[in-house]
């Protein structure tokens, strides 16, 4: 071997190949720097691996020959060392090149079996609801193992968030792309069109379910109040649908219409599936001529008389009962533990065991007492003078009351998502009779001729929807000039429709 030959190791690629021979020697090259030379002769250059260099990393010496096969790394470009070497070099298979897997095909496949997670949490969540999400049922439901799913969800937690977060990110796009049209008709139009075809979509099997929004305050922080922020920026960017939102008094209107229009779309989720694929133009078309018109004639105006509820006394059992409700409302299920709705009524924990067997029982009585306020009012309204107009007027008008005052508040619905099934059944019961009392005024008003022609089916839906977002919004009605403008604005979003002049 030339005297004048320089074995250097450079930046240069290298891969793996096979080498076979049957010498027991190997031959190593240590790196020189640039400008050296190897002295070396070439029968010098073969020694003993014990007397060789010692090898402290493959960028320091590199083999190029050993005895049996096996895949080295070796610098493919740069010259043999020896002439032993380069004629064992015509000897060698084929390389067998050794590439590491494509940064985009590794980030896609991540990102599929990341997504056929986030889907099984998100059925999981919509069945036992977030406290009811564990590792090893979606596990089960994918065919892989809990150590899998950590891997891409340290804790299920953050698995519940994500899946919650992809349903607010879907929900952001179809606002945005509504958001785009001419015109409030046509915006809303939109909106409402995305949201049947999604549902189309996911009952054909062609998008995959996604997670309900009723355990969003049941998330853990920060996720829970980052969530709520992106929500609130929905909420607002659909408030912009119905014109600027310069003007104070048009903001709070236009707020209204959005948190009311908001929830019917939520709750949309409750009746929808009782209707089938080739209804939902006509769905469409009622909700649309809901939201235009109302289900009050033009040129008739809102006058039930407004009766405030009344702070009495309350029995301990009452006092559980409006403390758990303003908890769940505020924090959902997970947030609301017994320890803190004792606290608040400085009882011990044993003391809500005396009235009460599990947190479920309660939430399951918080429920039965709210469907209790409501079909109160609902019979109260049915026995007074007028027409079924002023008298549906009155019944969503006591609600209102109540929603607004929010010293005890009805419990918002979406708290039914954390029940067990066997006590949510008891619940949606509950909330369907609601509707279904609201959809029997409905008839009736369209008889005697003091409604408009509305589905009534649908329409009762969206009352319910409207009197349970009320609560949200009972800090917008003490920015009111008055409750009672407070709750003529909010009613009239259903009673003469989003677009009324009561909304801007």
């Amino acid at each position: 071997m030339a005297a004048s030959r320089r074995d250097r190791i450079d930046n240069r690629r290298h891969f793996l190949i096979p080498i076979a021979g049957n010498d027991s020697r190997a031959c190593l090259r240590k790196p020189q720097s640039r400008g050296a030379t190897n002295a070396r002769s070439g029968a010098g250059h073969h020694r003993d691996l014990s007397r060789h260099h010692s090898i402290q990393s493959f960028h320091h010496v590199l083999p190029c020959y050993i005895p049996k096969p096996k895949l080295f790394l070796i610098d493919a470009l740069s010259a043999w060392p020896c002439g032993r070497c380069r004629a064992y070099r015509s000897q060698r298979t084929e390389p067998a090149v050794i590439k590491p897997a494509s940064p985009r095909r590794t980030s896609d496949k991540f990102e599929k079996r990341r997504q056929v997670i986030l889907d099984a949490a998100a059925i999981l969540i919509n069945r036992n609801g977030v406290r009811g999400l564990t590792f090893v049922e979606v596990a089960e439901a994918i065919g892989m193992n809990t150590t899998s799913i950590t891997y891409y969800f340290r804790k299920k937690e953050l698995l519940a968030a994500a899946a919650i977060e992809e349903t607010i990110s879907i929900f952001d796009e179809m606002t945005r792309e509504a958001e785009q049209e001419p015109d409030s008709v046509s915006r809303v139009s939109r909106l409402l069109r995305m949201r049947l075809d999604h549902s189309a979509a996911i009952r054909r099997g062609e998008r995959p379910t996604v997670a309900v929004l009723g355990d969003l305050r049941a998330l853990e922080e920060p996720a829970r109040e980052r969530l709520i922020r992106w929500y609130s920026d929905i909420t607002r960017r659909v408030a912009g649908y119905f014109g600027p939102l310069d003007d104070r008094q048009l903001f709070l209107r236009r707020m209204a219409a959005a948190q009311v229009l908001l929830d019917v779309i939520h709750w949309m989720r409750a009746w929808l599936p009782t209707y089938s694929l080739h209804d939902f133009d006509h769905i469409h078309a009622s909700l649309m001529d809901l939201m235009t018109n109302g289900f009050s004639p033009a040129g008739t105006a809102w006058k039930p008389t407004v009766d405030l509820p009344m702070q009495g006394e309350e029995d301990s059992h009452s006092a559980y009962l409006r403390a758990a409700t303003l908890l769940l409302n505020a924090r959902g299920y997970r947030g609301a533990s017994v320890d803190e709705i004792a606290a608040q009524l400085n009882l011990s924990k044993g003391s809500f065991y005396h009235h009460l067997d599990s947190k479920d029982d309660l939430v399951l009585k918080c429920f039965t007492r709210s469907y209790e306020r409501v079909s109160a009012a609902q019979d109260h309204a049915a026995t007074l003078p007028g027409t079924w107009r002023d008298r549906l007027n009155q019944a969503v008008s006591d609600l209102l009351a109540i929603q607004f005052d929010a010293r005890f508040p009805l419990l918002r619905t979406t708290a039914m998502q954390a029940l067990p099934p066997e006590m949510r059944a008891d619940a949606i019961t509950d909330a369907t009779r609601m509707a279904n009392s609201f959809a029997v005024m409905l008839w009736q008003g369209v008889a005697d001729g003091s409604l408009r022609p509305v589905n009534p089916d649908i329409a009762s839906h969206c009352l319910l929807a409207l009197v349970n977002s009320a609560y949200d919004f009972h800090q917008w009605a003490h920015a009111m000039p008055s409750t009672e403008r407070a709750m003529e604005i909010y009613a009239s979003t259903l009673a003469f429709g989003l677009f009324d002049d009561r909304q801007g």
